[in-house]
């Protein structure tokens, strides 16, 4: 085994230069080397570039001429890194200088290993998690393990469903097996289905708690807005479309009913996402949200019925062991739907 690999780290970036100093110059003091750090810049208006170029001339820089989305941006960034080891990270954070050390440290530990999961904290919010990896739900949504529990908590280094594709390391043999980010969802689950492709093609995935990142959530579409609730929603159906067996795409059903009547419970209560959204916009607007991501299912079905078939050719794991997965990484519908 090479002793210290090439990682490459890509930052995506869309309009943040208020976050890039602190985000690339906690790179810059990372204890581990060799690194390749690229910049991809989503058509940003606001002199990002510029800025990049002249502050941090070992970065490289790929200026999109439009705006990709999570996925397609960093599809493009990988596409053209030269690392053994991808690291994805999100502008809006910086990281502890041994955060790289410790996720190569932890991936090497087992040769399936085919992502690492950093500890991630929120930077508005003293010792508070935002995720130490994911969790999943039965109907293809998805949170962050820990989320808003206190920072002393997942202190042992374990396997988890997946990563957080705020920060996560990606080994590229992983990568090259199953593909990158799908780049019709433009934001949102991307981690989550490439974590539900992963595991079908019996990768898995290592949580390292001491690869520690801080984070500034949502800082691109807003804690909770339009955007992020239709995409949310849209997306999880697409994870679940393509990457479920029939019977727990069935079962789903039933929990997608559960999850929807404790949202509307936090709507009314001030509770969950649902609740902090409809303290911003009325009640109705979460309906008609619901009711424009099933009528845009319907032209979706096709390329998802493609995807869907490429991705259970490479199903490696039996039906019993993705229920088992389910089992051993789920959420309820309940929390879920009440979690913030």
């Amino acid at each position: 085994m090479e002793e210290n690999p090439l990682i490459s780290v890509i930052v995506l970036n869309w309009n943040g230069i208020y976050f890039l100093e602190r985000c690339l110059g906690s790179l810059m003091a990372q204890t581990y080397s060799p690194l390749e750090m690229i910049v991809v810049d989503n058509a940003s208006t606001d002199g990002s570039r510029g800025f990049v170029e002249k502050r941090f001339p070992r970065v490289r820089i790929i200026a999109n001429e439009r705006n990709l989305g999570f996925g397609g941006g960093n599809n493009v960034g990988i596409r053209a890194a030269q690392g053994k080891y991808i690291m994805v990270l999100n502008n809006d954070t910086h990281v502890e200088a041994k955060c790289i050390e410790a996720l190569k440290c932890s991936i090497e530990k087992n040769e399936r290993y085919g992502a690492c999961a950093s500890k991630i904290l929120l930077t508005n919010k003293e010792n508070v998690i935002d995720a130490a990896g994911i969790i999943v739900g039965w109907d293809g949504l998805s949170i962050g393990r820990g989320r808003l529990e206190p920072g002393g908590r997942y202190d042992e280094e374990a396997e988890v469903f997946f990563a957080s594709g705020c920060a996560c390391l990606y080994r590229k043999e992983m990568l090259d097996d199953i593909g990158l980010y799908d780049d019709d969802f433009f934001a949102y689950a991307e981690d989550t289905d490439l974590g539900w492709r992963a595991q079908l093609a019996g990768w898995k995935c290592i949580y390292s708690p001491r690869a520690i990142v801080y984070h500034v959530h949502s800082a691109s579409s807003g804690t909770y807005s339009h955007l992020k609730a239709y995409l949310v929603e849209r997306n999880r159906i697409w994870v679940a479309i393509k990457n479920f067996p029939l019977p727990l795409l069935v079962l789903g059903q039933g929990y997608t009913l559960c999850r929807y009547f404790w949202q509307a419970y936090g709507a009314f209560t001030g509770q969950g996402a649902a609740g902090r959204f409809t303290s911003d916009f009325k009640k109705m607007e979460l309906v008609n949200i619901l009711i424009r991501v099933y009528l845009s299912l319907w032209k979706s079905l096709p390329p998802l019925f493609k995807k869907r078939r490429a991705i259970q050719k490479k199903k490696r794991l039996r039906n019993r062991e993705i229920y088992q997965l389910c089992r051993k990484y789920g959420i309820s519908a309940k929390e879920i739907a009440l979690k913030e």
